[in-house]
């Protein structure tokens, strides 16, 4: 069996698709609940119920895009055509999420909806890809390590751009109107991301099982799924662990501004999220001695670790003491986040051991639909959380807001975290995947003999 390798050109290439996603991806995490509510004028209360709404909508195109990758068949294989495909949609409804028509209440949240919405279904399109790829790029375990960590890595350039770079430019761009200042950043951010996704899509290469591409029935992908028991572990994990991460995330802005009176840190502590690059470097070379699922567990330590130091920030006003957590926080995350995605593209190679289907497409929704179901969920307990808490825009808060936004930013992210760690136990493929390895190459070896 051949052992296809990669370049550096390749791997970089593939890396900035998530460059790409992450301008677009960050914004909406990070900034977009605070846009509906502190600059386009939307209720707390209305802001989570379309974020749950929307993913209850859109809740099966993650599926259905892992379905119809696996039944792409075209010259430039089943991955590669969508960053084409969806590039330019995915950077023009970035754009019109961020921008704000003069609508009374109800036309606002129905343009929200529209929007919010098409873009989530754009993202998983455009998204699904780049973790479906990756099986396809090379059957090398270590060398799927190594182009996790290189598109993790380049993730968080992506995701720095965002956090450091945004209110400065809303600030430059806007001369004192957000509206119009979140609109132009926005709008920078679509452009350098279609360039990218186009840069991904001409520098990567389909190689493995290149030669004997067949469409596949979907009852024939949902053998990859029985008895995929790694799988189902890792999709649990991916859909609580972006519960508290989005939730985490969507009210850094608001903790920092209202519990700790520290504004001046947002775009510090947002970029400090960068040094996950540190842990995404070690990744490879933990995961050789230790195993994928322990590098993550080791993460979600990291994390939870930082959650508490989050909290004791706020007993003692310590800026130093939140950005100490917010360092930890970033080493945690980039060993979660490395450690999921080659362990996904590892759960389709189980899929194929088991079943003989390949289910690449499919099986690689498992992050995607983690994340969008997270974003819904985690957005909408935080919104409703702080409509309970009574949180004003723009006003001095309540001791109810106040905690209501601690809840969301320390509470529930920390018992998130937790309950993944500790389903992470129960995930057992890295003792099988020597073995499950010889025998998928072996078998690869006499089909296309």
């Amino acid at each position: 069996m051949k052992n296809f390798e990669t370049t550096w050109k390749e791997r970089i290439s593939y890396g900035l698709s998530d460059t790409a996603s992450n301008l677009v991806y960050q914004m909406i995490t990070t900034y977009l609940m605070f846009f509906y509510t502190d600059v386009f004028g939307i209720s707390a209360a209305a802001v989570g119920t379309l974020f749950l709404v929307a993913r209850i909508i859109d809740a099966f195109d993650g599926p259905f895009f892992g379905i119809l990758i696996d039944h792409t068949n075209t010259k430039w294989g089943k991955c590669r055509p969508y960053f084409l495909w969806l590039s330019i949609p995915y950077g023009v409804l970035a754009i019109l999420a961020f921008t704000t028509p003069s609508f009374n209440a109800t036309g606002k949240l129905v343009y929200a909806y529209i929007t919010y919405i098409l873009l989530g279904i754009i993202y998983s399109g455009i998204n699904i890809p780049i973790t479906s790829i990756l099986p396809s790029l090379t059957d090398n375990l270590e060398e799927r390590n190594i182009l996790v960590s290189t598109r993790m890595i380049l993730a968080t350039v992506g995701a720095t751009i965002v956090s450091v770079g945004t209110l400065p430019l809303v600030k430059v761009f806007g001369n004192g109107n957000q509206q119009k200042g979140f609109m132009m950043t926005m709008t920078l951010f679509a452009v350098l991301a279609v360039i990218l996704f186009l840069v991904t899509f001409f520098n990567t290469r389909e190689k493995v099982n290149e030669a004997k591409e067949q469409s596949i029935t979907l009852k024939e992908e949902l053998k990859a799924l029985k008895g995929n028991t790694p799988w189902f572990i890792l999709f649990f994990v991916a859909f609580i662990n972006f519960i508290a991460f989005i939730m985490k995330a969507q009210t850094t802005v608001y903790y920092l501004t209202y519990n700790l009176k520290m504004p001046n840190l947002i775009s510090i502590a947002l970029g400090l999220g960068s040094l996950n690059v540190v842990s995404l470097l070690v990744m490879p070379f933990l995961a050789k001695k230790i195993g994928k699922r322990n590098v993550m567990i080791t993460g979600f330590i990291f994390s939870i670790l930082a959650q508490f130091i989050l909290y004791l920030s706020s007993l003692t006003s310590s800026a130093f003491i939140f950005l100490i957590g917010t360092v930890i926080a970033a080493f945690g995350n980039g060993f979660v986040m490395g450690a999921m995605f080659s362990m996904t593209a590892d759960t389709v190679d189980y899929g194929e051991w088991k079943s003989g289907v390949r289910a690449q497409g499919l099986l690689s929704a498992t992050p995607a639909f983690g994340v969008k179901a997270g974003m819904g969920i985690g957005g909408a307990l935080a919104g409703w959380i702080l409509s309970i808490g009574k949180y004003v825009p723009d006003h001095p808060q309540t001791l109810s807001a106040l905690k209501a936004i601690e809840i969301n930013f320390i509470w529930l992210p920390l018992i998130g975290f937790i309950i993944s760690a500790v389903l992470l136990l129960f995930y057992n493929l890295d003792k099988q995947q020597e073995q499950m390895t010889k025998e998928l190459n072996e078998r690869r070896a006499k089909l296309s003999a």
